[in-house]
């Protein structure tokens, strides 16, 4: 079962990584994260936080390669390891008292408005916001649209992979 688990969390990382590289700017350099939303069903696959906080890792690595923000690289790391933090501590207390789809749909939105935040806001402190933009207008103009992007996109590739896993015979290890 671990190597059933490894298996797919790994194909969603590689899912994770190639999105988030084909995925173009939204006028300013920052991009919808769908890395974050194939983390984010990692975490609701997996209730272990060992194997949680490293796919948060792994997707800090990869989407730091794959940034299209000037030095987002380090940003992009600190807003993984927190948000996975933060997020799975939010689904340590929802998990087992909601629907998956109901999680899915609190999960997805609040991660990425956490991820999205974190993320501006070490920027900022790191590496300065590109053209001289503030921080509400990159929150309104990247972070709220990448909340709905994101929700959107992560029920889908959720469904995808629910279904994958029910065909395969593989539900019950998963929990689903």
């Amino acid at each position: 079962m671990k190597t059933k688990k490894l298996v797919l969390n790994s194909i969603l990382l590689a899912i994770g990584l190639m999105l988030h590289q084909f995925t173009p700017a939204l006028g300013f350099p920052m991009q919808p994260d769908f890395a974050l939303a194939t983390l984010f069903i990692i975490m609701i696959l997996n209730k272990d936080y060992k194997t949680v906080l490293i796919a948060g890792i792994v997707t800090g690595i990869f989407t730091a390669m794959t940034t299209k923000f000037p030095g987002g690289q380090i940003p992009n790391i600190i807003d993984k390891l927190v948000t996975v933090t933060i997020v799975y501590g939010i689904l340590y207390i929802i998990r087992e008292r909601l629907n998956k789809n109901v999680v899915l749909g609190i999960i997805l939105p609040i991660g990425t408005l956490i991820s999205g935040t974190i993320f501006l806001g070490s920027a900022s402190i790191l590496v300065g916001l590109p053209g001289g933009a503030s921080f509400g207008v990159l929150f309104m103009g990247v972070v709220l649209p990448a909340v709905i992007i994101n929700l959107i996109a992560g029920f889908a590739l959720f469904k995808v992979f629910e279904t994958s896993l029910r065909r395969s015979g593989l539900t019950r290890d998963f929990n689903i």
